[in-house]
């Protein structure tokens, strides 16, 4: 089964006349299906802000959905003193 991911145009979004729009759009998608940011073309400003846009876009969709985004996992170190 092929999933379906909106376009920003489709979600509401306008993208901005500075950016490129073929580009912001494909940082958006490849945001949708769970990509990182590895190549260098994924640097560039346009990718860059329409990936982020649409991690923002989840982040959104999953606290409708009652989904509970949980803390990132930090590393801690204590240090006692004993007398």
């Amino acid at each position: 089964m092929q999933a379906v991911f909106p376009t920003p145009q489709q979600i509401g979004f306008k993208v901005p006349v500075d950016l490129i729009e073929t580009r912001f759009s494909a940082g958006f998608e490849h945001a949708l299906k769970g990509g990182h940011l590895t190549d260098i073309e994924y640097f560039r400003r346009s990718f860059r802000l329409g990936f982020r846009t649409a991690k923002l876009y989840l982040r959104e969709v999953r606290r409708a959905r009652g989904v509970i985004d949980f803390p990132f996992r930090r590393r801690v170190r204590l240090r006692s003193v004993w007398n």
